[in-house]
């Protein structure tokens, strides 16, 4: 039986973060998106609460889409990464939404193209900033912050951000597997538009997001997070491209996961038939 980590506070002690904030008070009575998707992935780093929640989810799909869906979206993520550092020639990200840290995180994979990368990671879950302090301890260039992406503001004008990031030079933003976290009422295409406009041209948006285009049953597995710490919210395709007007696509464009740049690294897990997610990244004019 899977149990969380040593690491991971006592189930039976909340732990305020940041006093006066509801928001950064753990809860591990409450499912947690981030520890759900470590579920999700094979880790370890989740509480009972958690683990039931995803295993709903599970139940609402056919065997196997969910786990692999999951380790999909994290192939996608080391692949759009090593093109942007590769080919694209990015020194600079901005990692929103980061999630329990796992092998082949954006710093490791980064450095291991272009030492001198800079990497800024950010989360809202109390946990998931615990488990990054710890993980980053003498990475050079490399912090996490707590902050939201429903306030960009605060993101961009975050001192450890700016003693990190050069924001008059490119930066990559990477928005994978949160912006369905995002109400339509909380504007995601505003708040995608905020995090830019400071950054120079040359600059770039990652994004993967959930759909129920494929398989309906994913409307039922968004009820499931009605309950936990963050709602979810699927999107079609068309509205999920009207989040990157303006951008310019590489190629190949707005696809499933496993067919955005395939490689080696897509595995046994490259079936489009699996997806629940569509992905993109977009260079700012």
């Amino acid at each position: 039986m899977m149990t969380p980590s040593t690491f991971l506070p006592h189930p039976d002690k909340g732990v305020s973060v940041s006093s006066g904030d509801p928001s950064r008070v753990f809860r591990p009575d409450v499912p947690s998106p981030a520890r759900m998707y470590d579920y999700y992935l094979g880790g370890k780093d989740h509480y009972p609460a958690d683990r039931e929640a995803a295993e709903k989810v599970i139940a609402t799909m056919p065997p196997g889409v969910i786990r692999t869906a999951a380790r999909q979206n994290r192939s996608f993520l080391g692949r759009a990464v090593r093109y942007l550092t590769g080919e694209a020639g990015i020194r600079q990200f901005l990692d929103i939404g980061t999630g329990l840290p796992t092998m082949n995180s954006v710093h490791e994979t980064t450095k291991a193209i272009a030492p001198e990368c800079r990497i800024v990671y950010v989360d809202n879950d109390p946990i998931v900033i615990a488990h990054g302090r710890e993980m980053l301890q003498g990475i050079d260039q490399t912090v996490i912050i707590q902050q939201d992406l429903r306030e960009p503001e605060k993101i961009l004008t975050d001192e450890q951000l700016h003693q990190t990031l050069d924001l008059d030079q490119p930066v990559a933003v990477l928005l994978v597997a949160i912006l369905h976290f995002i109400r339509d009422e909380e504007d995601p295409r505003g708040i995608i538009d905020r995090l830019l406009a400071p950054l120079p041209s040359g600059s770039y948006l990652v994004i993967s997001h959930a759909t129920a285009d494929r398989y309906i049953q994913m409307q039922d597995a968004v009820q499931v997070y009605r309950n936990a710490t963050t709602t979810m919210h699927n999107r079609s395709r068309q509205e999920i491209s009207t989040l990157l007007t303006g951008l310019e696509l590489a190629d190949p464009g707005l696809v499933w996961l496993p067919q955005w740049r395939p490689d080696a690294d897509t595995g046994l897990h490259d079936n489009p038939q699996k997806s629940l997610c569509y992905a993109a990244v977009a260079r700012k004019p």
